[in-house]
């Protein structure tokens, strides 16, 4: 609801994901992430950003292997709020999307992520 330090969906380690189910289906332009800015941060870094991930869409939600959207580095040193445009062009419209991120920018124990929005035009 917020974007102060903390307020973060975390998991253990550097890689993860994170499944969503959208209100409907849809044709996917462009997917967003956020953190806070270092600024905010207590520690003066966000190591726990994530860094290298993709996004695919899937069939449904039990699908192990989707369709790949985009694969993307999230800039700590840039904005907190990164947009990536789809780089993988589909024809197909998605109501499900996963994220999978592979590595974060150092912090040892944990990547924290504070939104993910996915962006595209009704079915």
């Amino acid at each position: 609801p917020d974007m102060y330090p903390g307020n973060c969906w975390a998991f253990k380690g550097s890689h993860g994901y994170l499944v969503v189910r959208l209100s409907m289906k849809i044709y996917p332009t462009a997917f967003t992430v956020e953190h806070i800015p270092k600024t905010l941060s207590p520690t003066g870094n966000i190591t726990s950003a994530p860094k290298n991930f993709s996004v695919y869409g899937l069939d449904d939600e039990y699908e192990e292997e989707g369709e790949l959207l985009g694969q993307y580095i999230y800039d700590q040193g840039g904005e907190p709020l990164q947009m990536f445009p789809v780089t993988e062009k589909t024809e197909k419209a998605f109501q499900i999307v996963e994220l999978r991120i592979f590595s974060n920018w150092g912090h040892a124990e944990y990547t924290c992520l504070y939104r993910f929005r996915v962006h595209g035009k009704p079915a």
